[in-house]
């Protein structure tokens, strides 16, 4: 029995431990209050990548993910869409504030560009940024390359690929990285060509890599979806890609 408590407390110490090495950030969109976070090698003028969590806010894929990165050289950001006050509890709540920014895109834009501004301010090299994001995240990523926003590159972990027909698709210069699971029923054949399509249209340093066997969120190991084989295959594609964009 003591083993297994000590286990217990184990586990448990090391979920905490993204939140403690993590240095909370406030900023803000007018009125409305942001909570960031940033990791310990802020100032150190090193290449800098914008993380953009999931529909529920900043979570603990999040957090592992802005950690791995301090390790490999970069300095992270978490960025805050939603801001304080706004975070939602459920599923519901989730799909409904994040509809909200995806079909308003220009102000989640806007967001993604206020968290940039805050990873330069926080150190990172203005001439070596990029964008990663999940889920919902991963949408943002997209929309940060279609509002060419000052990065050098995007990674889009499962996210959703679709822009409504009516925006029109102008030149993107960041270099443009999809991850997508091969059984993402979010993303049909439908919009996968609709997405290749607009990614030729707009002169785009492309790619997009499928995992097999993978449901939509098949990078968190909370889910049900987790691959633990393919999400690891996935973060390396994404160190691959950061290093190339920002690091050669």
């Amino acid at each position: 029995m003591k083993s297994i408590i000590l286990l217990a407390v184990s586990i448990l110490f090391s979920i905490n431990l993204p939140a403690q090495q993590l240095v909370p950030i406030t900023y803000y969109d007018a009125a409305q209050k942001l909570n960031g976070l940033v990791t310990s090698n802020k100032a150190n003028h090193l290449p800098g990548v914008l993380i953009l969590p999931a529909w529920k806010g900043i979570d603990d894929e999040s957090k592992t993910a802005a950690l791995v990165l301090e390790k490999n050289g970069y300095i992270a950001f978490i960025a805050d869409i939603y801001g304080e006050g706004n975070i939602p509890a459920d599923n519901n709540a989730a799909s409904k504030i994040a509809g909200y920014y995806k079909n308003n895109f220009v102000a989640y834009q806007q967001r993604i560009a206020l968290a940039l501004e805050q990873l330069k301010n926080l150190g990172a090299d203005s001439n070596r940024l990029a964008v990663i994001g999940y889920c919902f995240g991963g949408t943002g990523a997209l929309e940060a390359a279609r509002a060419n926003l000052s990065v050098q590159g995007v990674v889009s972990i499962h996210g959703g690929l679709g822009k409504d027909s009516s925006r029109p698709t102008t030149t993107i210069l960041p270099k443009v990285l999809v991850e997508n699971p091969a059984e993402d029923r979010g993303v049909t054949a439908e919009i996968m060509h609709q997405f290749i399509n607009e990614m030729k249209a707009s002169k785009a340093d492309w790619q997009i890599i499928t995992y097999a066997n993978s449901k939509h969120t098949f990078t968190n190991p909370a889910s049900a979806d987790y691959n633990e084989t393919m999400a690891n295959r996935a973060w390396q594609h994404t160190l691959l890609f950061l290093k190339e964009v920002l690091k050669n």
